[in-house]
């Protein structure tokens, strides 16, 4: 097997479709013994954010000299980011072998009448098999989908981590914040310590009923410890933490947009409560080197261009937010890629209004993706006027927009991770010296 066959193998396990649950990677679990127990793990739910508080966490675990373990989906780049330790990934060989170790166990609990694993849950136990094998420090692990019945809820976390909760994925979670919440805090454990930045009402209530009815510590942003940004370039954002027992000052971190200075202070409360000793000088190491691609990511910046995988109204007002202090009077033009089972009106509602320079509508490459011409008629419902054209193919708009785009205005490609995924493929042929 090479590793086209082996990537063929785990992406047909997609027909299979998502059927959230944990008998099947328990049962899994078991027949590969147990890798899931075999190393300390932090584990990260939440709705936008979590991705990057992973991130974080495990670049700050990492400058203390520990080797870090790092388990987040989708990927962006290619299929082995999914997995990676101190920041590399794992390599092709290695998933290939851990294939071919896996698959019979997969093959026999699909032929039993515990039934076939699905592809998050087979991805997940060749990503907990490869820490097990390679005996990291630590692993940080990022929920794939809600969390009480996500493949990933196997692990015995020494800390927990849920960030915002907005609406997402309803179909599949819940029509509600607290319905969703009730998901996302079904990562808590007995005993083990979560710290939390959702911030609506109703969220914090069901993740404080969790955590008290299995006498879980809870530890709150803007309530047991804080953040407070004091500048916001395109260089980065500069913070002060007010934490669980340490203050630090001027603390900086590359990635863009006032919603990474609570990420990055989720990361740093969850570290106060790990049993070892802090080490400010490693967090400020660990925040500062921290990257994460697809997340406001420049790739020029005369003019600014830009990708965000926003997917969802939160991050896309999220998005907007840092757009409108970023952009200092330039014109903006958007890229919008976006999947027909999101909520599309909101999301264009918040972020169409912004464009001032044009509006090109694309498809991800997903079966799930919005109809581009469906989509182009809502977006000018949004546009003010604004020019709104349908380029189908993502290279192709990217490329025509950046054509279009003039110096001192701006560019802004968004709407999915699937979008971004293949714009970032051309922006960096476009832009070498961001590759």
């Amino acid at each position: 097997m090479n590793y086209e066959e082996a990537l063929n193998w785990i992406h047909g396990l997609y027909r299979f479709g998502s059927n959230l649950g944990l008998e099947r990677i328990t049962k899994l679990m078991e027949m590969l013994g147990n890798p899931q127990h075999k190393f300390r793990s932090i584990h990260v739910a939440g709705t936008n954010g979590k991705g990057s508080t992973s991130a974080f966490l495990a670049k700050i675990l990492e400058a203390e000299g520990y080797r870090v373990g790092l388990y987040t989906s989708p990927y962006i780049e290619a299929f082995t980011n999914r997995m990676a330790i101190n920041g590399k990934d794992i390599s092709k060989d290695h998933l290939v072998k851990l294939v071919s170790e896996v698959k019979g166990a997969v093959e026999e609990l699909a032929a039993s009448p515990i039934g076939q694993p699905t592809e998050f849950e087979v991805v997940t136990a060749l990503a907990f098999t490869y820490f097990a094998q390679s005996a990291p420090d630590w692993v940080v692990v990022e929920v794939g989908l809600g969390g009480r019945l996500d493949a990933t809820n196997v692990v015995s976390p020494e800390a927990t981590i849920i960030t915002n909760i907005a609406l997402d994925h309803t179909d599949r979670l819940g029509n509600s914040i607290a319905a969703i919440a009730a998901e996302k805090a079904g990562i808590i454990k007995p005993g083990i310590p979560v710290v939390t930045g959702a911030q609506k009402e109703e969220a914090l209530k069901v993740i404080r009923q969790v955590a008290e009815g299995k006498q879980a510590p809870m530890y709150t942003l803007d309530v047991d410890f804080t953040q407070q940004v004091t500048a916001l370039t395109l260089d980065g954002l500069r913070f002060d933490y007010s934490g669980l027992q340490h203050q630090l000052r001027d603390l900086q971190v590359k990635l863009l947009g006032r919603h990474q200075a609570r990420n990055a202070s989720l990361a740093i409360a969850a570290r106060e409560l790990l049993p070892m000793p802090f080490n400010e000088q490693a967090v400020r190491e660990g925040l500062a080197q921290t990257q994460w691609p697809g997340r406001l990511e420049v790739f020029s910046r005369e003019p600014l261009v830009l990708v965000d995988g926003a997917h969802n109204p939160d991050g896309v007002l999220a998005l907007r937010a840092a757009l409108e202090e970023l952009l200092q009077g330039r014109k903006l033009r958007l890229v919008l890629g976006i999947l027909g089972d999101k909520a599309v009106d909101e999301i264009i509602g918040v972020i169409v209004p912004l464009a001032t320079a044009e509006v090109i509508v694309t498809t991800p490459n997903n079966p799930r993706a919005a109809d581009p011409h469906l989509l182009a008629e809502m977006v000018k419902r949004y546009s003010r006027n604004v020019p709104v054209r349908v380029i189908e193919i993502i290279p192709d708009a990217v490329a025509e927009a950046v054509a279009a785009t003039k110096a001192g205005e701006a560019l802004c490609v968004s709407g999915s991770l699937y979008t971004i995924s293949e714009a970032r493929e051309i922006l960096k042929k476009l832009y070498p010296q961001q590759a």
